[in-house]
């Protein structure tokens, strides 16, 4: 099984930026971990901060990876185009938040991936990424 998780902008910078929101643990060090737990998976991971190239990696793991866990990060609440692009894809899409969105700034209570995603996990950390992997790995067996 093949799963990409793409991020968004800022995403790089989760263990050193708002440790309320975000907590102290750095991405690629949760990913390294989340790996080693799942090794009969085959993980691509991919992070930018530019609109475009969000959609560029959707559009090329879109037709060929199992499934998609996509964090947008502050381009959930703004970009129409990248909602598009999950749409127009084949792979499913799962969206994740590690931070509640709904405890937090009433912009971010609205989601343009929603819409073409199979489901949302938000606020449980980066849990929310294992969970998305194993909403895939029930999938597939199913």
């Amino acid at each position: 099984m093949k799963i990409s998780i793409i991020n968004g902008p800022n995403l790089n910078l989760t263990g050193r930026r708002e440790e309320q929101h975000y907590g102290q643990t750095s991405l690629n060090d949760y990913f390294q971990a989340l790996q080693k737990k799942y090794p009969n998976v085959q993980f691509d991971y991919y992070q930018s901060n530019i609109e475009g190239e969000i959609i560029d990696k959707l559009h090329e793991v879109g037709f060929s990876s199992d499934g998609i866990i996509l964090n947008a990060g502050g381009y959930t609440h703004t970009s129409v185009a990248i909602g598009d692009a999950v749409k127009a894809i084949k792979t499913p899409v799962v969206e994740v938040h590690i931070s509640n969105v709904f405890k937090r700034e009433p912009f971010r209570h609205e989601s343009y991936i929603s819409a073409g995603a199979a489901g949302t996990i938000t606020g449980l950390g980066l849990a929310v990424y294992e969970l998305a992997v194993k909403y895939f790995l029930e999938v597939s067996e199913g």
